[in-house]
C-alpha cells in the first residue's frame, strides 16, 4: 500500500471557513478538500434540499421527450420502457415504468437478455416492439452509440427517446430526443448523473408539466439512490441531494421489492455502504444469473407477500453467484501463474465457459491480487466478450479505445468497460492492450493507494467530531469516508486474530496517555506482529461506529499499520 497525505489546502481559506461554521480546523480543511470553501457551499452540503435539484428542462432535448411521450398517452400508443440488465438499468425501468403506469396503461417493460443479446439496445428488441405494436421506446442506461438499431427502428416506425449517461460518440443516434448530459452540445449544469438518475430527470420534467411537485417523486428515490451507489458515480451535486434523500425513503418508507430485500438481512438502518453492498448486488444477480426482468419485478411489485417471493428467489440467483465468482477467480489467477503473467502491466484472461454473468466481479477480484488494468473474456456466441475494471487514475476506456482496431465493440467508463471481439483478434488484442497501458500508465497507479485527508491525535476523537463526520454521509467518489494518519500508536496488549483463517486483526489502542479505543482492520491479520509488545506503529483508518448489544461505542476501521 502507498499511503498518501493529500495536500494541505490554503491555509488562510481554512481558517476562515472554520470562523464561518464555527468548527475545528481539521474539519474545515477536510471540506475545502471537498471543494467547499463558503457558507452556501457548507449549507447544500450539510443541508441538501430538494429545492437544490435544476430545473429538469435545462438538459438538452428534454422538451421534445416531454412532448413525444405526452403525444403518445393523447394516441393511446404503447411505450416500451427498454433498459440495461444491471442495477443501473434496471432501476431506471423500473422508475419510469412504474411512474408512467400510475397514469397510463399502455407501458411494458423490457430488459435485453445478456447472454442472448448482449449490452445496450438489441435488434432482437426492437423486433419485439415491431411485432407487439409498440410505436415508442423510451432507452435508458444505454442507446447513446446505437445509431444502427435506431435506424433500424425507424425504418418499422418506432421512434425512440434515448436517456444515457455514457461518453457519446462523433455522431448521435437519430432519436426523437437524446438525454445525456455528456453531450458536447448539452449545458445542462450537471453531467455526473447515472442512468437512473437521467431517468428521474426525465419523470420530473413530466411531473411539472402535470403540477406535481417535488415531493410527489420522492417515493422514487429509493430507486435512484441504489443505482447512484451501484455504479460509483460521484457523490456530488444533484447525485448527493438524490442518494441522502433516497436513503431516508429507504429507511422509513422503501417501496415493497426493496422492503423485501432489507427483510432479509435484518439491519435497522441502512447506509450507502450497504446499498453497495447488500441491496445492489442481490439486484445485479438477476440479471447475471438468471435474467434482468426478475429485477424489475422485484421493484415494481406493490404486494409486499409477493416481493418477498421474489426477493427469495433473487436470494438463490445471490448465493449462486457468490460460488461462481469464487471458482472463476481461482482459476483466473491459476492461469495468469501458469502462463507467467504476474509481471506484466495488465491481466487478460480467457475461458470459453466462465459464466458471462460474473466475470465483471471476477475482473475485480483479479485487481486485488495483481494490482493493474484487468479484463475477464468469456466465449458469448461466435465471439469473446470482456469486463474491464481499472485502478485509481488510470481510464481504461481510453485505452479500449487506442485498441479499437481489434474490437467489435466497446463502450463503458473511466474504471469499467464491456467489450466484444472476434477469435481471431483475440491475442493481437492483447498485446497490444498490453503496450499501450504499458505506454501511458503512471508506475505509481500499479501500487494500491491509501489517500490520506489529515493526520491527527486519538485525543481529537471526540463524540462533537463523530456527530460531523456522520453528517459528511452519504459517501462515494469526490466524497469518500475521511482517512486519519495517527503516529505512534500502541497496542494495549489485546491484539487478536479473528475469522475462519485468522484474516482480521483486532486491536485495542493508545496514542501516548490517551484513553484505550478499539480497531479493527479487515484483511490485516498477518501484520499483528507489528503490533506486539506494545511497539509503537502507525496507523491509517477511518472512524467508525459499532453497535453491539444495543450499545454503540466509537471504533477505528484500520486500512493498514506499517
Amino acid at each position: 500500500m502507498r499511503w498518501t497525505l493529500k495536500p494541505k489546502p490554503s491555509e488562510k481559506k481554512v481558517k476562515l471557513l472554520a470562523e464561518t461554521l464555527k468548527v475545528e480546523d481539521f474539519v474545515a480543511t477536510l471540506l475545502v478538500q471537498r471543494s467547499i470553501e463558503t457558507y452556501e457551499e457548507a449549507r447544500q452540503f450539510f443541508r441538501p434540499t430538494l429545492e437544490d435539484l435544476h430545473n429538469p428542462f435545462l438538459m438538452k432535448d428534454m422538451d421534445k421527450a416531454v412532448e413525444r411521450i405526452e403525444l403518445a398517452i393523447k394516441n393511446q400508443e404503447n411505450i416500451l420502457v427498454f433498459g440495461d440488465y444491471d442495477v443501473d438499468g434496471t432501476t431506471a425501468v423500473s422508475l419510469v415504468s412504474s411512474y408512467l403506469k400510475m397514469e397510463y396503461p399502455n407501458v411494458s417493460t423490457y430488459i435485453p437478455d445478456r447472454y442472448d443479446e448482449g449490452y445496450g439496445i438489441s435488434f432482437k428488441g426492437i423486433d419485439f416492439a415491431d411485432d407487439n405494436g409498440f410505436s415508442l421506446i423510451i432507452a435508458l442506461d444505454c442507446g447513446i452509440k446505437s445509431i444502427d438499431h435506431v435506424a433500424y427502428a425507424k425504418e418499422r416506425n418506432i421512434d425512440f427517446i434515448i436517456c444515457d449517461h455514457h461518453r457519446p460518440g462523433n455522431s448521435l443516434p437519430e432519436a426523437v430526443a437524446v438525454l445525456d448530459p455528456k453531450r458536447d452540445d448539452c449545458t445542462y449544469p450537471y453531467d455526473e448523473l447515472c442512468g437512473c438518475g437521467i431517468g428521474f430527470k426525465l419523470i420530473q420534467a413530466l411531473g411539472e408539466n402535470r403540477n406535481q411537485t417535488i415531493e410527489d417523486l420522492t417515493p422514487y428515490l429509493d430507486l435512484v439512490a441504489t443505482a447512484i451507489a451501484a455504479d460509483i458515480v460521484p457523490m456530488t451535486g444533484e447525485n448527493r441531494i438524490l442518494a441522502y434523500f433516497g436513503l431516508q425513503v429507504i429507511n422509513s418508507d422503501p417501496r415493497p421489492g426493496i422492503k423485501a430485500l432489507i427483510h432479509q438481512i435484518k439491519k435497522k438502518t441502512l447506509d450507502i455502504t450497504d446499498v453497495v453492498f447488500v441491496i445492489a448486488p442481490r439486484i445485479n444477480a438477476a440479471g447475471r444469473i438468471k435474467h434482468g426482468i426478475h429485477a424489475v419485478e422485484l421493484l415494481t411489485e406493490f404486494d409486499f407477500e409477493q416481493a418477498q417471493q421474489f426477493a427469495s428467489e433473487i436470494e438463490a440467483y445471490n448465493s449462486e453467484r457468490k460460488d461462481l465468482d469464487k471458482q472463476i477467480t481461482k482459476e483466473a489467477l491459476g492461469q495468469i501463474i501458469e502462463n507467467n503473467e504476474e509481471k506484466r502491466f495488465t491481466s487478460v484472461v480467457f475461458q470459453e465457459d466462465w459464466h458471462k454473468g460474473v466475470i465483471g466481479i471476477v475482473a475485480s477480484r483479479l485487481i486485488e491480487t495483481y494490482y493493474r488494468p484487468t479484463l475477464v473474456f468469456t466465449k458469448s456466441g461466435d465471439k469473446y466478450a470482456a469486463s474491464a475494471r481499472s485502478v485509481k487514475g488510470f481510464d481504461v476506456y481510453n485505452a479500449l479505445e487506442a485498441c479499437s482496431e481489434h474490437l467489435e465493440q466497446f463502450g463503458g467508463h473511466m474504471y469499467a468497460a464491456g467489450m466484444t471481439l472476434l477469435e481471431e483478434n483475440y491475442l493481437a488484442f492483447k498485446e497490444a492492450f498490453e503496450k499501450e497501458v504499458e505506454r501511458t500508465i503512471h508506475p505509481d497507479m500499479l501500487t494500491p493507494e491509501i489517500s490520506i485527508d489529515a493526520e491527527i491525535n486519538l485525543t481529537d476523537i471526540t463524540p462533537k467530531l463523530t456527530r460531523i463526520l456522520k453528517q459528511f454521509e452519504p459517501f462515494g467518489p469526490q466524497n469518500m469516508t475521511p482517512v486519519f494518519l495517527t503516529k505512534n500508536v500502541n497496542d494495549t496488549g489485546y491484539a487478536q486474530k479473528l475469522g475462519a483463517d485468522e484474516e482480521h486483526l483486532k486491536l485495542f489502542v493508545r496514542q501516548n496517555n490517551s484513553d484505550g479505543m478499539a480497531a479493527i482492520g479487515f484483511g490485516l491479520g498477518n501484520k499483528m506482529e507489528l503490533t506486539a509488545n506494545k511497539k509503537p506503529f502507525e496507523a491509517v483508518y477511518c472512524i467508525d461506529e459499532n453497535e453491539w448489544n444495543g450499545k454503540t461505542s466509537v471504533q477505528l476501521r484500520l486500512k493498514d499499520i506499517k
